[in-house]
């Protein structure tokens, strides 16, 4: 009956017009939907399968979008998507020209607040909220937030306001012990309390002045009802406490909860994951953990900090290895940095490993309580460069210009898989400054790990080609997309190629000797042009009154949308095929 159904569900106004008997049954169809959409694609699968009632029934008690439906990161609002209008769209989940991964305003007016980092629901809640205060408006503002989520600084914030307030804002808390990896922490732990229903301590919502609920199965349809139905009787800010299983309805995806979070293409019907393309190299997490391990067990000073990724950043070996020298502190950015400066003061030897898009949100941590100070903290920036089907909010495009225009800070960042290495050998050495190394996510060269090190040449580049004409100059990992644009290119013995391997310092000798030399300068990077490392190199010429032409090739003053990396690339000009046509009609040009 739900299944018949569920084709002619296209908006949460055809989704009342069902009788409350066949919601738990549309429940299975919709989670079924889901499994086989991301069967054939990718995307964030055991979030969206853990809240699947509880988005039926949001949609079926209150009136969206009139009642305004926030989600916290977004990773668990696949259901929402469906139930919004978007049922055929989801198909092209994350490609291309479709429909995003994230809740995003542009889509839909169900979205009502773009998502994509953790802990700004509540934030963005009880601004709509007050919003609707001054205006007279009356609604109900509904923040859903993961447990993992409300750890956040950002989260707790906002909590403390809210609970000065008579906003109506409905916290959903839900409550199913994970992040991508498990949930850490003290809340963590008074949550499974709460859970057990032997609370040791008061309420910690109550305490807060925010009124509690709790804990309910979010799994069964009616008793979400029957607490929603409540909820609109009441005014003001509360606090529901839900508790759900990540991969709900997929076995394979409620044992391996980790693994599930983002799968990739599996079977539907059994859960197994289809085999991966082979490659035999060895991913740049892989190189970066094993090498970091290998040196931490040797240097006891050595500390890794994780904000919620030891998966991801390729330290879990290193966490089970090491415990006492790999922490995850939860989605907390701000606090891996400082808590990093603070080890750095006593002599520890810390690695911040952070995505790049991540560590936007540490900014003023990196300023202030880092670089003002001077303090040794190694940054490792993860998921530098385009990132692919994540979009916007994901790309690490921004890092070079942001990072760059801080005091005592220098930056660095590897074209290779044992360039990577050599950095992290080097720097645990002893550094005056704090230092960032950049890496991409994706594949390096190397099939294995050597641990025969070697020190780094500090602050320098090197020629990796000789040429006559123009020096091209590139940073990181985009080397090998230059040497690939030479060898199907024309006229190749014109271009010499340089690998600065920092972006500050920058090796002004080795600047010096080029623009000396070679009649037109082009720099290419997988960063943004405003600030980056082209921009230096500008100001470099700028600076010593060299009139060789520069050219600088990056990423325009635009987001870049999501889709697959090789495509976004090609269609930004970076892929190897573009940049052969730019090499030639830069020597076209300097020939006349």
């Amino acid at each position: 009956m739900a299944t018949n159904h569920f084709k002619e569900i296209q908006s949460p106004a055809d989704l009342r017009k069902l009788s409350p008997e066949v919601l738990q049954s549309f429940a299975e169809a919709l989670r079924q939907e889901i499994i086989h959409a991301l069967a054939k694609g990718e995307g964030h699968l055991g979030s969206s399968l853990g809240t699947v009632e509880l988005t039926i029934a949001l949609h079926y008690c209150f009136n969206t979008p009139e009642d305004l439906l926030l989600w916290d990161v977004g990773h668990q609002a696949y259901g929402h998507k469906m139930l919004t209008g978007r049922r055929k769209a989801f198909q092209k989940l994350r490609q291309r020209e479709g429909i995003s991964g994230f809740p995003k305003r542009e889509e839909s007016p169900y979205d009502v607040f773009g998502t994509g980092h953790a802990g700004t629901a509540i934030s963005a809640a009880l601004g709509m909220a007050l919003s609707a205060q001054l205006q007279n408006q009356s609604r109900l503002h509904i923040a859903v937030v993961g447990d993992a989520s409300i750890a956040n600084g950002m989260a707790f914030e906002a909590l403390n306001h809210l609970g000065t307030t008579q906003a109506n804002v409905l916290v959903l808390l839900n409550d199913n012990s994970m992040g991508i990896d498990p949930s850490v922490g003290a809340l963590k732990t008074y949550f499974d309390t709460v859970k057990e229903k032997t609370p040791s301590t008061p309420n910690f919502f109550q305490s807060l002045n925010l009124p509690y609920h709790g804990p309910i199965n979010g799994h069964d349809i009616n008793a979400l009802c029957a607490t929603f139905e409540n909820q609109k009787k009441l005014n003001g800010p509360r606090v529901i406490h839900i508790v759900t299983t990540k991969g709900k309805g997929l076995t394979s995806a409620e044992e391996a909860q980790v693994t599930y979070h983002a799968p990739g293409k599996f079977d539907p019907m059994t859960g197994k994951l289809n085999p991966s393309p082979k490659n035999k190299t060895l991913k740049f997490q892989e190189v970066f953990g094993a090498t970091l391990l290998q040196l931490a067990l040797k240097n006891k000073k050595i500390v890794a900090i994780t904000p919620a990724m030891p998966t991801g950043s390729g330290l879990v070996e290193m966490m089970h290895s090491l415990p006492q020298q790999c922490i995850d502190v939860g989605i907390a950015e701000q606090h891996a940095v400082t808590l990093a400066a603070g080890m750095a003061t006593q002599g520890i030897i810390p690695f911040c490993v952070i995505y790049s898009t991540f560590l936007q949100r540490a900014y003023d941590q990196i300023i202030h309580d880092v670089a003002l100070q001077k303090l040794p903290v190694i940054f490792c920036i993860d998921r530098a460069g385009i990132v692919g089907h994540d979009g916007p909010t994901h790309h690490g495009l921004f890092d070079i210009a942001y990072l760059r225009c801080i005091p005592n800070i220098e930056i660095a960042a590897p074209r290779d898989a044992k360039a990577l290495q050599n950095l992290l050998y080097t720097a645990q050495f002893g550094i005056d400054t704090p230092l960032a190394i950049r890496y991409p996510r994706g594949y390096s060269e190397i099939e294995k790990c050597s641990f025969a090190f070697k020190k780094v040449p500090w602050g320098k580049g090197e020629q990796l080609k000789e040429g006559n004409e123009v020096a091209i100059l590139s940073l990181g990992t985009f080397a090998k997309t230059i040497q690939l644009a030479l060898e199907n290119g024309k006229q190749a013995e014109a271009f010499a190629h340089f690998d600065l391997c920092f972006a500050k310092p920058l090796d002004e000798a080795l600047l010096h000797r080029i623009f000396k030399n070679y009649k037109a300068v082009i720099v290419f990077e997988e960063g943004v042009k405003k600030g980056g490392v082209g921009s230096a190199v500008l100001e470099f010429a700028a600076q010593h009154s060299y009139q060789t032409p520069v050219v600088v090739e990056g990423v325009d003053d635009a987001f870049v949308p999501h889709g697959k990396s090789s495509t976004l690339l090609q269609e930004i000009g970076l892929d190897s095929g573009n940049v052969a046509k730019k090499l030639t009609l830069l020597l076209n040009k300097i020939k006349g």
